[in-house]
């Protein structure tokens, strides 16, 4: 399995399939890239280059102790595209992992990438402070940490129809998606679990976002209970300089398997694979 190794030796597990417009897909929490996977055969199937990734303490990479904040996570990105030499890239983060792609641009820049997507992402800000009157507050999120360190099982469980808004009537994904989705959960290290959820609770993005100069497309579902729109998407626009928003009406948090059709359309409309391959063949042979 291949693997990159972060600055403090952590080993991270990556996916690397297809040819073309690199697309990095950066997984929430507290799955790991597997969660991708409708997304990643499509995306390949048709004309771009897959990069998926598990975050450190998740999936099929190292689980250290430390290093669980954004900072290091934005660093593990950075790990990522170097080691793979990516340019040109479109980066993609789901909930947790939309605050990977702006601190990663950020602190880095976009000398790599052209495009980035924040799908029901966590961005600018969730917890509750004198200057974020309307946030969560710290009380809630003490109460999931709580249950994560009484029964992690019992609350991934929970967590799941939440997840994805399926309930005795509605039932938004099958039994074995809920399944599926609480092994992926269960993959991850107790400690990694409570210490991401930590960071996407309390980090602040707001000083992030206005630096990002790039196209961005926003995506979030108006019945998200798990990052709510109000709290999280609708605010993101407003700072963003160069950002387009859709809303995905009646969908929860996990929307790219409750409206996978959808959304996979929309992300390849826009990275635009075939332009892109169009000006790249164009380009290759004026030269």
């Amino acid at each position: 399995m291949p693997f990159a190794m972060a600055a403090d030796g952590t080993e991270l597990y990556y996916r690397d399939w297809g040819t073309g417009v690199p697309v990095v897909l950066i997984h929430g929490w507290p799955l790991c890239g597997d969660m991708w996977e409708k997304q990643a055969e499509f995306l390949a199937q048709n004309g771009a280059r897959v990069i998926v990734y598990d975050r450190r303490g998740f999936g099929r990479s190292d689980q250290p102790w430390q290093g669980y904040d954004y900072d290091t996570f934005a660093a593990d990105l950075n790990t990522i595209m170097e080691t793979l030499d990516l340019t040109g890239a479109v980066l993609v983060g789901f909930s947790m992992g939309g605050g990977e792609v702006v601190r990663y641009l950020a602190k880095y820049g976009s000398q790599r990438v052209v495009k980035a997507v924040l799908i029901s992402s966590v961005t600018p800000f969730l917890l509750q402070t004198d200057d974020n009157p309307d946030g969560i507050n710290i009380e809630d999120f003490q109460k999931i940490e709580g249950q994560i360190l009484t029964d992690r099982p019992e609350f991934l469980k929970s967590f799941g129809l939440q997840f994805y808004g399926r309930s005795m009537i509605h039932h938004s994904v099958s039994e074995p998606v809920l399944e599926w989705t609480f092994g992926l959960a269960l993959m991850a290290s107790l400690h990694s679990t409570v210490a991401a959820a930590k960071a996407w609770a309390s980090t602040d993005f707001r000083q992030d976002l206005p630096q990002i100069k790039i196209p961005v497309l926003v995506i979030h579902g108006a019945s998200d209970e798990t990052v709510p729109i109000d709290k999280s998407a609708r605010k993101a626009i407003k700072l963003l300089t160069n950002a387009t928003m859709t809303e995905y009406e009646n969908q929860p948090h996990g929307l790219f398997m409750t409206a996978t059709d959808r959304l996979n359309e929309e992300l390849l409309r826009f990275i635009e694979v075939g332009t892109s391959m169009t000006k790249h063949m164009t380009a290759s042979a004026v030269l």
